[in-house]
């Protein structure tokens, strides 16, 4: 097998993040220049492409917008101080001018109309840090109008067709609550309320009376595509559900107010069309790309010309442009051409029962080549809990099975998509039946033969990484080594030092992992930091020191006390980086790391 270099697998994508401009005359996009990302476009006309922003300090942020009057809104996140800045790039004259700039502040789009297209609604936490306030912003004068301040813990904003909120989600951790209002002098009132464990996930208006689509697990297990009469809160129909899954998502065209296509994961992403046009265009595209996965990423207003992203397990993906009136289909560009597909490895979904019976599903990646047994084996627990593994392209994965590992990726109870009692299976189960999932699966592919017992490494991120330092904590017979990136060591600091946007949440985590006063001693009993005593194999740790769920010396003092132990830790920790490293030289090294840990680890031990 063919060893692909590490740059190859974590460079900054050469084309990412592409739009369409709603004249759907140009195609914008970031594109590495001196290491960081900037701002480019294309015209669809004659093909040109120019540079817009020429940032070397700060890359431009992948979330930027296009106005409906050809502006580009686009940001910048400084690391270093914390602050942010947005700017507008108005096409005609190529100018850029700072429209905010925030210290300490979180700043996220809701919505642009096509009515006002200089006026933009966002949320921002300016006011309360723990609250989120909708703000009008007027991207000609800077000028900033508040539009509903945040009187309780409302976490989620829905806009009507013509921009106006009329209908909101509010959380206090444990229940939610919607609320609708028919126009902006009316006050909210309630029509639905759930606790966590039930949720309702508005879509959009339907156009119909008062009526607005949403994805429900109310009375049902799985999550369904239905019709809500936001009047009364009452279900009117249902639309669509499917009897093995979860719907996880919803394409909704703005311009036509309708649902195209739900969709959701079994094996492989899974969708049921709603629109003959799109479904047209699915199979028209899927023809001519046999075997991948298509998204759609953007439309232009007239919805003729569509931007679309294409992958499989073995391709990290091309962008495209599909014109819906002639069915031609143009390549824009490849994230990573230097990678081919016939030296990537397949990803197999597989399932197999847990030591209480339920069963567990998950993805196996086996390195090319005959030999299908006794390989090493790196297990790969997702970060979450409430998260999941897909099929699809993921660079960690193809690194080690490029290296020779079997990877493993288990999504254990309490993982999204399977349903509301998969789900709740989970909770309060961190540190229990949650690991025994882990636990069982090695042991699964000990018994099949897949896994050659004396080599097998766990690595995870955040609660990944914490369920790494479990396993080599609690099952020291079972791992050689772990490699952890950003990894939780305490629940007591992790919920006790959350920023103060996540307060509306600290409930649900007390009723999902633990309360750090009620359940104090089965916390104890679970996190890292209190067990260095019984981690006996190697570590590599990576964490940024900018990290906002990190406690940089809580993790310090955890790797003296290893060391202190005598285990062999090696440690890196970069200064201006969060969670994921930004900096592809931090990428690289990262890798470069993993790869030398794993391989002393690995192979040395008969």
């Amino acid at each position: 097998m063919k060893q692909i270099p590490i740059a190859d697998f974590f460079k900054t994508p050469e084309k990412s993040s592409y739009r369409i401009s709603p004249d759907g005359k140009y195609v914008s996009y970031l594109k590495p220049y001196k290491e960081r990302q900037n701002l480019f476009i294309q015209s669809l006309a004659d093909g040109t492409e120019q540079m817009l922003t020429s940032f070397t300090d700060n890359p431009v942020r992948g979330d930027y917008f296009w106005t409906y009057n050809n502006q580009i809104v686009f940001s910048q996140d400084f690391i270093a101080n914390d602050s942010f800045k947005m700017y507008v790039l108005d096409l005609a004259t190529h100018k850029t001018h700072i429209i905010m700039s925030q210290e300490k502040v979180r700043v996220n789009l809701v919505n642009r109309n096509k009515l006002q297209p200089d006026i933009i609604t966002i949320r921002m936490n300016k006011r309360d840090p723990g609250n989120f306030d909708i703000y009008r912003l007027n991207l000609q004068t800077g000028e900033l109008t508040p539009y509903l301040i945040n009187t309780g813990s409302i976490t989620d904003w829905y806009p009507d067709a013509d921009g106006k909120i009329r209908l909101v989600r509010s959380s206090d951790g444990v229940n939610e609550t919607i609320l609708y209002r028919p126009d902006d002098n009316t006050p909210f009132k309630p029509i639905i309320e759930n606790n966590f464990k039930n949720s309702v996930r508005p879509i959009a208006f339907s156009g119909v009376k008062n009526y607005f689509y949403a994805l429900s697990n109310v009375n049902r297990d799985k999550m369904a595509l239905v019709e809500i009469n936001a009047e009364d809160g009452k279900e009117q129909r249902t639309i669509y559900a499917s009897d093995n899954a979860d719907l996880l998502f919803v394409e909704y065209s703005k311009n036509k107010h309708r649902v195209e296509f739900a969709g959701w994961e079994e094996a492989k992403p899974q969708k049921h069309f709603l629109a003959a046009d799109i479904e047209h265009m699915y199979k028209n595209v899927q023809q001519q790309l046999k075997g991948y996965e298509i998204k759609i990423v953007d439309r232009d207003s007239s919805e003729n010309k569509f931007i679309l992203n294409t992958f499989t397990d073995r391709n990290p993906g091309s962008y495209y442009l599909y014109e819906n009136n002639t069915g031609k289909l143009t390549k824009l560009g490849d994230i990573n051409a230097n990678l081919l597909p016939d030296e990537l490895c397949s990803m197999q979904p597989i399932a197999y029962k847990a030591s209480d019976g339920l069963l567990i599903n998950g993805y196996l990646t086996l390195p090319q080549g005959d030999k299908k047994t006794n390989l090493p084996v790196v297990v790969m627990p997702h970060d979450g809990p409430w998260n999941r593994d897909s099929w699809g392209y993921d660079e960690q994965v193809q690194f080690l099975a490029n290296r020779g590992y079997a990877v493993f990726q288990i999504n254990y109870r309490g993982s999204t998509g399977y349903g509301k009692a998969f789900k709740s299976a989970g909770y309060k189960q961190v540190g229990g039946k949650i690991q025994d999932d882990i636990t069982d699966g090695v042991h699964w592919l000990i018994a099949k033969k897949i896994a050659n017992p004396k080599k097998i490494a766990i690595f995870g991120g955040r609660f990944g990484g914490f369920s790494a330092l479990y396993g080599v904590s609690f099952h020291p017979e079972l791992y050689n080594c772990a490699v952890v990136q950003y990894g939780l060591i305490n629940f007591f600091t992790y919920i006790k030092d959350a920023p103060p946007f996540f307060k509306p949440y600290l409930k649900m985590t007390y009723e999902m992992v633990g309360n750090p006063e009620t359940d104090a001693d089965q916390l104890r009993a679970i996190s890292p930091v209190f067990h260095t005593d019984k981690i006996k194999v190697p570590l590599i740790i990576f964490q940024g020191a900018k990290d906002q769920r990190a406690n940089i010396s809580e993790l310090n003092q955890f790797v003296r006390e290893l060391r202190k132990h005598n285990v062999d830790v090696k440690y890196f920790l970069k200064p201006n980086e969060r969670a994921f490293f930004r900096s592809e030289h931090n990428r690289m090294e990262m890798y470069t790391e993993i790869e030398k840990f794993l391989d002393n680890n690995m192979r040395v031990k008969q």
